[in-house]
């Protein structure tokens, strides 16, 4: 049986980090891939309308082009929008986030 020595000084923090990366790389893509909504999606369905033609002045999300999604929030994100609750929705996501909502809602059918 081997002895057992501690790894070298930063070699266990290194380990660690391209661990935990691993692991956000290959959850972050079965959210992306997955027909579940990603986490923050309830937020937005709760003011933006499933249903296309809808009467309100807050634009249904399901259908629309995925990058004009996830520019729109980076946008609000920036400060670069008229300030509303977008913004300070926006600044809670990573851009890891909005790419998946943005592409989780342009993946929705519209509804009649």
């Amino acid at each position: 049986m081997r002895p057992f020595s501690p790894p070298a000084q930063g070699e266990g923090k290194t380990r660690c980090c391209l661990a935990l990366l691993v692991a956000f790389a290959w959850t972050g893509a079965a959210v992306a891939a997955s027909p579940e909504a990603p986490a923050g999606a309830a937020a937005c369905s709760g003011c933006h309308p499933a249903g296309k033609g809808v009467d309100t002045p807050v634009p249904p999300l399901a259908g629309r082009a995925p990058a004009d999604i996830a520019a729109a929030l980076r946008d609000f994100k920036a400060g670069g929008r008229a300030p509303t609750v977008m913004g300070r929705i926006a600044k809670g996501f990573t851009d890891s986030e909005i790419d998946a909502l943005a592409a989780w809602f342009g993946a929705q059918k519209v509804t009649p």
